[in-house]
């Protein structure tokens, strides 16, 4: 009895087919190894699957099913397609430890650690007062932060939160844009308001807001307090200068929770040898109650062309100190006629 073959066109709704299949296709590549008995050909948002009809229908199961899980938890990995694939994800879930789960935000949303640098901060949070988070673009290390302060404030040990950053141009002008100072201003804390309505409902927030639970103003605005029970995270401290982040640093007051981001790739001051957060850094090694952790590019959560756009610009940084390096300074003498 002959079998009857079909040829199905799945569509991929709701998802990144980029993420989905993966850099080059790795993905899509794993499922042809582990579904040797359909042929399978990706293009942009639709999978063609020819092959015995009741196997075809088994991929289509197995792919719907790894969908339904990217857009639940947000990633995928070679781990999970595999399991998709063979055993089915229908039993399990994301391996959410609670020591992992920082905050229920909005909607029941679980706000966990989900790299090894994000727990580690997280761990250093419960034994430190001040903390150092540096390193690239999209590694979480803000989210993280502000998870632990909307944790923290939930929970009461601290009465509010206070987030800042310097509000320093990035090839921009503020004087061109329109408003008032507060307007021209908010554009640069736009970030930490989209983590915080991420946690907190957003009729509460905006009372917190009112009230000065919540507080989120520019670094120039910290000049001369004192921060008691008060958990403060200072992004962008690549922008900061030697001066201003010891001013701000100085601002702990009693009962205080104070952390500090910034990525030294990413500095948007005149010279870049006056970004002070390294230097702080160094300054306060070793200090007992001060812990400092430095992500890298594995701790990427973003768009997975984040980290191949990261290590692109690395390289390029890379090459182009080490040809000046290399290249002769050629110095003319005073008596030399031009």
């Amino acid at each position: 009895m002959a079998v009857e073959s079909i040829n199905k066109e799945i569509l991929i709704e709701g998802v990144d087919t980029r993420e989905l299949y993966g850099a080059q296709d790795v993905y899509v590549e794993q499922m042809r190894a582990l579904s040797p008995t359909v042929k399978i050909v990706a293009r942009g948002s639709s999978l063609k699957v020819l092959g015995a009809k009741r196997d075809v229908e088994a991929f289509e199961r197995k792919m719907n099913s790894l969908v339904e899980y990217y857009i639940k938890y947000g990633h995928i990995s070679r781990e999970v397609v595999a399991q998709a694939f063979s055993t089915g994800l229908s039993e399990c879930s994301e391996p959410v430890s609670e020591k992992d789960t920082i905050v229920y935000g909005n909607n029941g949303n679980i706000i966990r650690a989900r790299t090894v640098n994000q727990r580690r901060l997280v761990e250093l949070y419960e034994q430190n007062d001040l903390l150092f988070a540096v390193g690239p673009a999209g590694s979480g290390k803000t989210y993280t932060a502000i998870a632990l302060a909307v944790r923290a404030l939930k929970d009461r040990t601290v009465r509010r939160v206070i987030l800042t950053r310097p509000a320093v141009e990035a090839g921009e002008k503020l004087g061109f844009l329109p408003g008032d100072m507060k307007d021209k201003l908010d554009p640069y804390l736009q970030p930490l308001y989209d983590a915080l309505n991420d946690m907190i409902p957003a009729a509460k927030l905006q009372r917190f807001l009112e009230d000065g639970t919540v507080q989120i103003a520019p670094l120039a605005y910290m000049r001369g307090r004192t921060l008691d029970n008060a958990f403060v995270i200072l992004d962008e401290a690549q922008n900061t200068t030697s001066s201003q982040i010891k001013m701000f640093l100085t601002r702990m007051g009693r009962n205080a929770k104070f952390i500090v981001t910034g990525d030294v790739t990413q500095i948007d001051l005149p010279r870049k040898s006056d970004s002070g957060l390294m230097r702080a850094m160094d300054t306060l090694r070793g200090i007992d109650g001060i812990g400092m952790v430095e992500f890298d590019k594995r701790d990427i959560v973003r768009h997975h062309l984040v980290k191949y756009i990261v290590d692109a610009f690395d390289k390029r940084a890379a090459m182009e100190e080490s040809a000046r390096r290399e290249t002769p300074i050629v110095r003319m003498s005073k008596d030399r006629k031009e």
